[in-house]
């Protein structure tokens, strides 16, 4: 009697992806899901991740332009006041013409030396010294402004231009010596009211 040998599966072999097309194109379609998608354009360049940060984060031209304006305006108004606080001005001059019109009016009628030199020269002199005290001292308060203003009210994003503090710091200095020299003026510490001489007798 003749024995066919049985067919006997070999459960070592396993199936190649070549036996099953569907099973491997399922494989090949299937992405990692803890995957992060990909930034990379279409050509194949690389995308560059700060080109919209450095975009965001310029300065705006306009904005850099009118940071400080005010403040250094207010600078240079400080300076000049002190410049015209020692060199005078016309409205000091107008003053003490007045002035000296107005003594010459009152001892018209008589008055001894030294009233006609206290009224004609004196008050002049003490009106020109009161108007240039006022241009120092609004230099020097104008000019204290601009330096302390930093530390009140809203803090500037960017620090006061050095410039600026130099300029003001000028303002400063000029008013404190306008005001010293037209103090000195009006008390007649530097220089005295003339003295009319007695008449010989």
């Amino acid at each position: 009697m003749n024995t066919t040998p049985s067919k006997t599966t070999d459960l070592s072999k396993t199936a190649s992806p070549a036996d099953d097309p569907e099973k491997s194109t399922a494989d090949a379609v299937t992405e990692d899901p803890t995957a992060t998608p990909s930034t990379a354009p279409a050509d194949g360049t690389p995308a560059a991740a700060d080109d919209f940060e450095d975009d965001d984060l310029e300065p705006d031209p306009f904005t850099e332009a009118r940071h400080g304006v005010g403040a250094g305006a207010t600078a240079v108004v400080s300076a000049a006041l002190g410049v015209v606080a020692l060199t005078g001005a016309w409205s000091g001059r107008v003053a003490a013409e007045r002035e000296t019109l107005m003594g010459q009016i009152q001892t018209s009628g008589g008055g001894s030396p030294a009233q006609q030199i206290a009224e004609i020269y004196g008050d002049a002199w003490h009106t020109t010294a009161l108007v240039n005290g006022v241009f120092a001292l609004l230099a020097l308060l104008v000019g204290v402004f601009v330096l302390v203003r930093p530390a009140f009210g809203t803090p500037a994003t960017r620090p006061q231009p050095a410039w600026i503090r130099a300029v003001a710091l000028a303002g400063v200095a000029l008013g404190t010596l306008g005001v010293l020299i037209s103090v000195g003026m009006y008390f007649d510490l530097f220089l005295s009211l003339p003295v009319a001489g007695t008449p010989a007798g």
